[in-house]
């Protein structure tokens, strides 16, 4: 029998809090930008903010990416502050200031998208990728998107469409571009197990798509883990690193929930999930020996 809270209050306490949404590329590499800027004026937030004649925060916000990107007169307070006179400086920090302001392809479809993970990802030049029990997004078809969507118990019919339409945009602004990253990706087995066990029409249409872009696209490289392997370093569940060739662009961890994902970003932890990522890498398949196990999966 389910009883009633008495204390709804200390039950909603007690919630998990989603974390905060990650700035996009867009907004980080600004904050970088007139953070360092700051810095090499020898000046404090606090400093300035005062010799600026601005509000607290208004700074903080600015250089923290998450909040604010300055104005286009606000931006050019803040160079005359730190004394940037070149021309063609100034215009690529305007051109970043739009491009930061700028709204993102995906943001049409927030309602069923409430991450900025996309953003990220169609930026990166690698991207490297285990996953433990579906199939990874930008290699789904239509079909298992509709059902993945379904299976979560938390979408309208409506809602799976638009799910599909974005899926397939992601698809082709990442992997459909002339310049698209590099993808690797470790699939565990598990996850075939369980498409195999999915109605027929759609399982062999997956598993067809799954084995024809890993061999007919360069840029991925698509590596099946045995479940003989045993214990792995990606026990903990899906992981998604990324990779950029811009200085400005550390790179990023990004760790799948329910809903909002989860980001990683100090370096000594991205090193960390790196390790674990080559360590399910060196346990794989070969790409050869991966794709023929895909494709003796097929059942028609």
């Amino acid at each position: 029998m389910i009883q009633k809270a008495e204390n709804p209050e200390s039950e909603k306490a007690d919630a998990p809090v989603a974390p905060p949404p990650q700035p996009s590329i867009e907004r980080r590499r600004l904050a970088a930008e007139l953070r360092s800027l700051r810095e090499a004026n020898g000046l404090t937030i606090e400093e300035a903010r005062i010799q600026l004649a601005w509000s607290s925060g208004r700074l903080n916000h600015m250089e923290g990416g998450r909040h604010s990107v300055p104005d286009a007169s606000g931006l050019r307070a803040l160079l005359d502050l730190y004394g940037v006179t070149d021309t063609v400086r100034r215009d690529a920090l305007e051109a970043l200031r739009k491009e930061a302001k700028a709204r993102p392809w995906w943001r049409d479809f927030e309602d069923v998208l409430n991450d900025g993970f996309l953003g990220w990802e169609e930026r990166a030049r690698r991207i490297f990728a285990y996953q433990a029990s579906v199939i990874p997004g930008l290699l789904q078809t239509p079909e298992y998107t509709a059902a993945s969507a379904r299976a979560s118990m938390a979408r309208t019919e409506e809602e799976v469409e638009r799910i599909v339409t974005a899926r397939l945009k992601r698809q082709e602004r990442v992997l459909g571009r002339p310049d698209a990253p590099e993808f690797r990706c470790v699939l565990d087995e598990a996850a075939l197990l369980r498409l195999a066990a999915m109605p027929a029409p759609l399982a062999n249409n997956q598993l067809r798509h799954l084995a024809d872009v890993a061999t007919a696209v360069n840029t991925v490289n698509l590596l099946v883990l045995p479940i003989s392997v045993g214990l792995h370093g990606c026990l903990h569940g899906s992981t998604v690193l990324l990779e950029y060739d811009d200085e400005r662009d550390p790179a990023i961890v990004y760790l799948e929930t329910r809903s909002r994902g989860t980001y990683v970003t100090g370096p000594a932890q991205v090193a960390d999930y790196r390790l674990a990522l080559d360590d399910v890498t060196a346990d794989a398949l070969s790409k050869s020996a991966s794709t023929d196990l895909i494709r003796s999966m097929i059942t028609d």
